[in-house]
């Protein structure tokens, strides 16, 4: 249930202008609502509309611009942060939330799909940092790169996936040591098992249903909202010293 203290707006992220990619769905679409909440902007932008235009009208286009854009393109990088720099100013939080994880194997993964994966994954979050880069050393800041427990331990028949987050945890750590002089601080967040319509599609149970959490410690998927605070936190000026981390947030999935 949702309270009267989540409703309000607070202040946490004022005067944060933050970019944010694959925001028309799942954890976008959570972090996004989030982040607003909390008192920033947001420059969202998906390959897919899904949610998009629906947020705007839904929090408004003074705290919101949403974009069609493709993550694999550093043009389409460019005009976002163009975009968010001529309507909100500087932005100052990146997001590398833009994913995708299809059920692939190593030997029946093709060349063209393995690299799909990696062009979206890796190469969009690559694009991404070095597109903010610019923005972020004028205004100082934080980046905060989607990762996965894909990127701390290995899933079989998830080959792709589990190469691409293993890489977005190492590109996270080298870029924190190279843009620490800068005062930009980056960080990974790992989310384990979610409730958002890539993980539905990948458990592919009877009526989008989710499967069995019995391997879980905490018997249940977690919810978007979750991960959301965490994403909160690593933009605020709360992680002030926090850079080349990560924050796993599995329900204690790899502790097993």
């Amino acid at each position: 249930m949702t309270t009267q203290k989540e409703n309000n707006m607070t202040d946490r992220l004022a005067g944060k202008i933050a970019v944010l990619s694959g925001g028309a769905s799942g954890m976008g679409v959570s972090h996004t609502r989030r982040l607003i909440r909390e008192g920033a902007r947001v420059i969202s932008f998906d390959l897919n509309e899904g949610a998009g235009p629906h947020l705007v009208d839904e929090l408004g286009e003074d705290k919101l611009i949403f974009l069609r854009g493709d993550v694999r393109k550093a043009e389409d990088w460019d005009r976002v942060v163009a975009a968010g720099r001529k309507r909100f100013g500087i932005p100052n939080v990146l997001i590398n939330n833009a994913g995708i994880s299809p059920l692939q194997s190593l030997e029946k993964v093709s060349e063209d799909e393995y690299r799909r994966v990696i062009d979206i994954n890796q190469v969009g979050t690559f694009l991404g940092m070095r597109a903010l880069v610019p923005s972020l050393r004028e205004a100082g800041g934080s980046v905060i790169n989607i990762a996965s427990t894909a990127a701390l331990v290995a899933f079989a028949d998830l080959f792709p996936y589990v190469a691409s987050k293993w890489a977005v945890r190492g590109m996270t750590k080298a870029a924190a040591l190279e843009l620490a002089k800068d005062g930009i601080r980056v960080n990974a967040i790992c989310p384990g098992d979610t409730d958002t319509p890539m993980i539905r599609a990948i458990a592919d149970t009877p009526s989008g249903a989710l499967p069995p959490t019995d391997d879980l410690p905490f018997k249940r998927w977690a919810q978007p909202e979750e991960i959301s605070a965490a994403v909160v936190f690593l933009a605020s000026d709360e992680s002030s010293y926090m850079s080349g981390g990560e924050l796993v947030i599995d329900g204690a999935y790899t502790a097993q």
